[in-house]
């Protein structure tokens, strides 16, 4: 939170300024003391007249880059409106933030944010960018939101570049080289790349440099510590940008840390981190250039290689060994963040499209591919797709037409979606197909899903674990066609009296109610969900006795879950229960 000063210009306003400076933490100042403290605020919110915001600031104001934020909040705390700052100095931003507090109405006059536009000049501080520009900054902005044509040319992919692609205007078209932007017909080119491009002169370029790189650096035994200047020197012949601008690390073997070069980046460029190896972890990596007389003297064939693949989790070698007069240096970077194939296999949840995770419905919305489980999946959960987006259906697919399908997407650079039932933990069929992905080195990883089960807790209105009844939950199936190991049938896990969730058993609920009984007694709660969170879920309640009765007369299928304890519905006890536990320590003042 920025540091804020409250000035309080009429007498109605005082209760919101008191409320302020308690929530913000924020500090009481005269109107007359403003002029003395313009630079030892980020933030100054008037409390009062606009008109007397605006005679107090103006002699003091001198550029946006350096004046802090002002915001004026009228007496009755009905409107909120960023003053001077609104994008640099983050007055719009706040204003949302003082809106909030005191039910307030943000009132933004800033083009770009009326309009739902990218912020350019303020866009980079929200992903750790490093901002620079060919041509005038205001004219590119100025161009840009009145959507002239844009190219946006994206070289790696992270929070920001996701971003950006699920909030592209129409009037910016993404590019995938330097060439289609010679070709374009555009005024404005945005960038987000740690490399230097060569552009017209003439054309406006807004350019944002993400810290994704790892710097290994091999060093002689005491280099001189002008080898600092000779290392960028070498990065911007080799068409890395500034390297203080898209390095994220710099790595080397343990017995250089101290090295006058290594303190001298230490000193140079704060907040870089210093990654540290021993000469056994970077002896075990692979490298395209090792070399037997860097082993002969620090017991690995490879330093700023093998340094910089650790530091990359084993990442791609964007620039393999090159020598300066007394050091080596490569550069890494980390496969998460490169513009290349990428399986991301997402649970569904258990149907209900709201019910995705936030994190799951960003990566369907970024997707080419979306492959889901057409038979246990609702299509409505795909239909956030983004405009050209392949959505195709799996149930007719065997397995090795699935994993053919995202192959060919996945050869061709582009982000596949696998979306599965549930939780993909859980019966997902998942393994088969990281198999493949494995054994065709394809970039994946799994983004869980909130699992039926959870879904059958709730909409029964059950707390599955009952202090001193239940306290574990048993999730499985009935044995069909796929055998069940033998210390997993029903009747020993049933041993336990447990809550027992049962999926994909519904077609076999002859066994399962049978093997049941052999442990549960007959009046134990059942409950059949057909469904659920889909538009036509059914759940029947019964007893355990009637467990099949209840399936075979609704006529339910796979798609649904069977519950059986004393859980279920249970509301009994529990009162005298937490009494007997817990008010002890409330007597003790203990909480």
């Amino acid at each position: 939170m920025p540091k804020i000063a409250i000035i309080q210009i009429s007498q109605a306003g005082s209760t919101a300024a008191s409320m302020l400076i308690n929530q913000l933490g924020a500090h009481k100042l005269q109107r007359e003391d403003v002029h003395n403290h313009w630079h030892d605020f980020d933030a100054f919110v008037f409390i009062g007249a606009m008109g007397i915001c605006v005679r107090t600031i103006a002699p003091l104001i001198e550029d946006k880059h350096t004046d802090p934020a002002v915001l004026c909040v009228d007496s009755l705390c009905q409107h909120v409106i960023p003053v001077l700052s609104g994008h640099v100095g983050g007055a719009n931003a706040l204003a949302e933030v003082l809106a909030d507090l005191l039910g307030a109405k943000a009132v933004i006059t800033t083009q770009s944010d009326l309009a739902g536009l990218w912020a350019l000049d303020t866009l980079y501080e929200n992903y750790d960018w490093h901002m620079s520009y060919v041509g005038d900054l205001n004219t590119a902005i100025s161009k840009f939101v009145n959507r002239e044509p844009v190219a946006l040319l994206l070289d790696i992919r992270d929070e920001g570049t996701d971003y950006l692609e699920r909030t592209c205007p129409q009037h910016v078209t993404i590019v995938h080289s330097v060439d289609e932007i010679m070709e374009g017909n555009y005024t404005l080119a945005i960038i987000v790349s740690p490399f230097i491009y060569s552009l017209p002169s003439d054309l406006l370029v807004v350019q944002y440099t993400p810290q994704v790189l790892d710097l290994g650096i091999g060093l002689a035994h005491q280099a001189p510590v002008d080898a600092y200047e000779d290392i960028q020197q070498l990065l911007a012949e080799h068409d890395v940008y500034l390297w203080s601008e898209c390095i994220r690390d710099i790595c080397t073997i343990d017995i250089k840390a101290e090295e006058p070069v290594i303190q001298r980046f230490q000193e140079e460029r704060y907040g870089l981190e210093l990654k540290l190896y021993t000469a056994d972890e970077l002896a075990a990596v692979d490298v395209p250039t090792p070399s037997e007389t860097v082993e002969k003297h620090v017991g690995t064939p490879s330093v700023c290689e093998a340094a910089a693949m650790l530091a990359s989790n084993h990442g791609k070698l964007l620039l393999p060994k090159v020598k300066g007069k007394d050091f080596t240096l490569a550069v890494a970077i980390d496969h998460k963040y490169l513009r290349e194939g990428h399986i991301e296999i997402v649970g569904a949840g258990p149907g209900d499209p709201d019910l995705v995770s936030v994190r799951g419905r960003k990566m369907l919305e970024r997707a080419d591919l979306i492959l889901y489980a057409g038979s246990l999946v609702p299509k409505a959960l795909t239909e956030c797709h983004k405009p050209g987006a392949v959505v195709r259906s799996s149930a007719d697919m065997n397995l090795e037409e699935q994993c053919e399908l995202m192959k060919q997407f996945y050869d061709q650079g582009k982000y596949i979606v696998r979306l599965h039932t549930g939780d993909p933990c859980i019966f997902g069929a998942i393994q088969e197909q990281m198999a493949f992905f494995d054994a065709h080195g394809m970039h994946y990883h799994i983004t869980p899903g909130i699992s039926s089960f959870l879904a059958a807790a709730a909409e029964l209105r059950s707390q599955f674990t009952i202090p001193e009844r239940t306290q574990t939950i048993i999730l499985t199936r009935g044995e069909g066609w796929t055998p069940m190991p033998e210390r997993e049938q029903l009747h020993l896990l049933a041993r336990s009296q447990s809550t027992m969730c049962i999926f994909l058993s519904a077609a076999i609920v002859d066994d399962v109610q049978r093997e049941l009984l052999m442990e549960y007694p007959e009046d134990t709660p059942v409950a059949a969900c057909y469904h659920l969170t889909w538009p036509d879920q059914h759940i029947y309640r019964g007893v355990l006795k009637d467990l099949a009765k209840i399936v075979h007369d609704n006529h339910l299928t796979l798609t649904t879950m069977l519950v059986v304890g004393e859980a279920i519905d249970n509301r009994q006890g529990l009162s005298e229960l937490y009494n007997k536990n817990f008010t002890h320590l409330f007597r003790k003042g203990k909480a």
